[in-house]
């Protein structure tokens, strides 16, 4: 919405068309044009213009005008500049040496008719105009050419729709805690981007990613998308910055990069021709030649001033240069970054966003440090201050898995067009090591899984356990338990989706293709398992990839193979830019709803974490008497048989499960009396070795130890307990569950109690 808002900031301006520069289209003309800026304001029918020119010789010519829009040509002329109705002098002969002419001209209604009004409302139209100069003495041989597309001065490359989409991502930043900053304000107790609902701000940043991604194909695309993709280049770490692109060339000169080809100086001097033969003009602004003119019948102006033999201080000029681009070079060069610098680009800005995380992650630190001086901080901010390292690891990572996609892309990139052996070094490596952290982490969280499940018969301590989910959360946190492993297609999808970008560069119908398989695998794998533990969360991906397919489908159109018409493609494309801007504007009001919505729910894993916590915490305070006693909790409850009789079943699976795990961690009270009846019974024998044994002992000989009546209950354990005698102190005795002596294996390293142990559970 924000989008369409800017695009329309510019309807209430005048209804003008212009020339933004030109190009010389014709090879070695004896005409050579320095400067063509020419206005045609619809309001009040006039053209405003300025031409400089040089030619080598006196000469008579013809002039041919032909304006094309979206691939159709509306208007062909031909004049004779020395006839009457269509006099210009300072083409009446061309001139030796420079000549100039400028004014102001009113059109004839019959002319200015002619306009459509939608070439006054829609933004990064796609008019060319083209002019040729033919000689009178030659037979009509050119003699100059001269091309420029026209422009009604609305675009959709608007550096407000950047700034809004940068806003939209920094409030979904602010509004997940997908960031270092998260993870500092969450105490330790979660790792960046815990649990956070859909959109996250991984999942915005990825979809802003995905937009700027789809503007690097090889096709032809209308002008009105091209531009519209440009916005989003800042997500996948491009930024128009001159002072850098310098030092960048610098680095490379000094490592084998050839500055005669390719450099930020030679790029601000250079036309960029698209492949539906559009020109543009770097962010920079320092482009030199381009287009023509809108109407060259403004040359039959009365009102003309007109000069021969100046110095021509046109905005173009014969070191301007051409360069007929697509691709990924095409993209970056729109923002002022030379194809070969593209890699260091994104490196050096990367580098400055993990230099700003350190700091501010160690500046907070320090705060913390001089808070516990003089005050006592929140108890929350306690594992952040003796975890800060961990929680700057995360913050990395967290970074790495963002930008992995967009990674793999620039270091392919580089190592099919970079000059700089010191450049290509660099890719090697940093791909190198994004790669070994995230297959580190693969690999520890399928370990940790495989053991877990080996221990508990399940990997939901993924979960549970809070160390585990500090360490690996920011892979999995948003999937359900059952579907931990997804985060592993979801890297091979980023992976595969740079490589066939970077290598199918060139190659559009490869590009489209290869892009399209990926991404509908991905959405398949989504809707066959539906793998996000919130339902929005799985609606709103699933929305997502879908507009992604739909998104590479439209790409299509614009392949050159096909041949489809440009009225079709610039069509698609407007469709694409109101889709994506509207999906767009859905994913910024998710963010503010789960911004709120955070303040009152708890992410379930969290949620559920936290209960198992408490749970066990009261376990540890068990009594002999208390009602929540280890063997209450796997009592039979008596239920009704299905022919009336009453049946016992036992506790459920997860009481079980936490029933043992409370009395694992702390010894049960039976066991302990069951300890003491026995220490004590051996003092007594000891000291009077004719008893005959008041007190009945366990043996062998009575009922099984363990292993062979697990259909017993506990509970008749407890009640076949001896009575407490007097003697003893009033000492508990062990359960009575045989005859005979004691068995020798209490006098051998105590076996008979480890049997004990071992039938109850331990």
């Amino acid at each position: 919405m924000l989008a369409i808002s800017a695009l329309a900031s510019g309807v209430v301006c005048d209804n003008i068309l212009s020339t933004i520069g030109f190009t010389n289209c014709g090879p070695n003309e004896a005409i050579q044009v320095q400067r063509v800026d020419i206005a045609y304001n619809h309001g009040n029918k006039t053209i405003t213009f300025d031409v400089e020119g040089t030619s080598t010789k006196v000469q008579n010519v013809t002039a041919e005008l032909r304006v094309t829009a979206y691939g159709n040509e509306i208007y062909a002329n031909t004049f004779d500049p020395c006839h009457r109705s269509t006099f210009v002098s300072q083409l009446c002969p061309v001139p030796e040496g420079t000549f100039g002419a400028r004014g102001v001209q009113e059109i004839p209604a019959e002319f200015a008719d002619m306009v459509p009004n939608i070439a006054f409302q829609v933004p990064d139209i796609a008019a060319q105009a083209t002019l040729k100069l033919n000689s009178k003495e030659d037979g009509g041989e050119s003699v100059a050419c001269i091309q420029s597309r026209v422009t009604n001065g609305k675009t959709t490359d608007l550096a407000v729709v950047s700034y809004v989409a940068c806003g939209v991502a920094g409030l979904a930043l602010i509004a997940t805690g997908v960031s270092a900053l998260g993870a500092v304000l969450s105490g330790g107790g979660a790792a960046a981007g815990g649990g956070t609902p859909s959109p996250s701000f991984t999942e915005t940043v990825g979809w802003f990613q995905g937009m700027a991604m789809n503007g690097m194909l090889s096709v032809n695309y209308p002008p009105v998308y091209r531009s519209f993709t440009k916005n989003f280049a800042f997500s996948t770490g491009l930024l128009p910055w001159s002072q850098l692109q310098q030092g960048i060339d610098d680095f490379r000169g000094a490592t084998g990069g050839d500055l005669t080809k390719d450099s930020f100086e030679l790029l601000r001097k250079t036309t960029l021709v698209f492949p539906d033969e559009s020109t543009s003009q770097s962010s920079e602004g320092f482009m030199g030649a381009k287009r023509a003119l809108q109407d060259f019948s403004v040359l039959l102006a009365r009102q003309i001033e007109t000069s021969v033999g100046g110095e021509g201080g046109g905005s173009g000029g014969s070191d301007d240069l051409t360069k007929t681009v697509e691709g990924i070079q095409a993209y970056v060069e729109q923002l002022s970054v030379p194809q070969s610098n593209t890699f260091m680009t994104v490196l050096l800005i990367v580098a400055i966003v993990v230099a700003a995380i350190v700091v501010s992650i160690l500046l907070v630190k320090v705060v913390l440090e001089f808070w516990a001086l003089f005050g006592s901080f929140p108890q929350s901010l306690a594992g952040f201050r003796e975890h800060y390292w961990g929680s700057i690891a995360r913050a990395i990572t967290s970074l790495i898995l963002l930008l992995y996609g967009v990674w793999v892309l620039y270091c392919v990139f580089q190592f099919t067009h970079g000059d700089s052996w010191a450049a290509k070094t660099l890719a090697g490596v940093t791909l190198a090591i994004f790669t070994g952290i995230l297959a580190f982490f693969t690999w520890k969280i399928w370990s940790t899984a495989r053991k877990l499940k080996q221990a508990e018969g399940d990997p939901s301590g993924l979960y549970e356990k809070k160390e585990i989910w500090v360490k690996y959360s920011l892979f999995y946190d948003s999937y359900k338990k059952d579907y931990w492993w997804l985060f592993v297609p979801v890297i091979l999808y980023m992976f595969a989706k740079g490589c066939i970008i970077a290598a199918g560069n060139g190659h559009g119908l490869v590009q489209a293709s290869g892009q399209l398989i990926v991404e509908a695998l991905l959405l398949g794998l989504l809707l066959w398992k539906k793998p996000f533990e919130r339902r929005s969360g799985n609606i709103i991906h699933i929305v997502i990839q879908v507009v992604r397919v739909l998104s590479v489908a439209c790409i299509l159109v614009f392949v050159e193979q096909f041949g489809i018409r440009q009225t079709t493609q610039t069509i698609t494309g407007v469709v694409l830019i109101a889709v994506q801007s509207a999906l767009t504007g859905i994913l910024a009001i998710l963010i503010i709803w789960n911004a709120v919505e955070a303040c009152c729910k708890t992410n379930p894993h969290r949620k559920r974490r936290k209960e198992m916590e408490k749970m066990q915490r009261d376990m540890d305070t068990l009594t002999p008497l208390d009602a929540r006693n280890s063997l209450l909790l796997d009592r039979k409850d008596p239920e009704l048989g299905p022919n009336g009789e009453t049946t016992f079943s036992m506790a459920s699976t997860v009481e079980k499960r936490q029933s043992i795990k409370a009395r694992s961690a702390t010894p049960d009270v039976y066991d302990k009396a069951a300890a003491a009846t026995y220490n004590s019974y051996r003092h007594k024998n000891s000291t009077s070795n004719g008893s005959n044994g008041s007190y009945r002992a366990l043996t062998t000989q009575g009922a099984p130890m363990y292993g062979h009546q697990r259909d017993q209950s506990r509970e008749n354990l407890v009640s076949g307990a001896a009575p407490v005698g007097q003697d003893l102190e009033r000492q508990p005795t062990l359960p009575n569950v045989g005859s005979g002596g004691w068995d020798s294996s209490y006098d051998n390293g105590g076996a008979g109690y480890s049997g004990y142990r071992q039938y109850r559970g331990f």
